[in-house]
């Protein structure tokens, strides 16, 4: 049972095991979240309620992959984190399938990586953070940032948003 509840934790740490990819795992992991994304943003209070259980879940999920999966602080291979941190980013923007709700998914997504790759103030000091919580926080701020970017394309679509 603890190998089963071992390998449990692992598929969902590595984001259904695509943090096993050898290139870009952590963009890899982003498009899990996008198809989570996709599926399941248009049902509200469910997307929210995952939202909240993933975020919950993370913090002791990759502080124990650390710790017994990979043995290293911050493994590329856990993209949980990207999972969870995409997710918030695209927090009251559901996908529809509209051109305007696909724009804010592939500029969501774009901003996402950039802000969890470039690591603007204070998301490259939360790396000096240890355990579960650095892993996650830095990918959460990464969504804050993203979602207020996001925002503001939104109040400003007639004059920036237009393709």
């Amino acid at each position: 049972m603890d190998r089963f509840l071992h390998k449990v934790r692992e598929f969902i740490v590595t984001g259904f095991f695509t943090g096993y990819i050898p290139v870009m795992p952590g963009t890899f992991g982003t498009l899990v979240g996008v198809l989570i994304y996709v599926l399941l943003s248009k049902f509200g209070f469910f997307y929210y309620a995952l939202i909240a259980v993933l975020l919950i879940m993370s913090v002791p999920l990759t502080d124990y992959a650390e710790k017994h999966i990979f043995h290293e602080k911050d493994s590329r291979r856990i993209v949980l984190d990207e999972v969870v941190g995409f997710l918030i980013a695209m927090v009251s923007f559901p996908f529809d399938g509209s051109l305007d709700s696909i724009r804010f998914l592939v500029i969501g997504f774009l901003l996402f990586r950039l802000f969890d790759i470039w690591k603007p103030y204070p998301i490259r000091d939360s790396q000096n953070l240890h355990g579960g919580f650095a892993v996650v926080i830095d990918d959460v701020l990464a969504a804050v940032y993203t979602n207020l970017f996001l925002q503001f394309l939104r109040l400003n679509s007639g004059s920036l948003f237009k393709f």
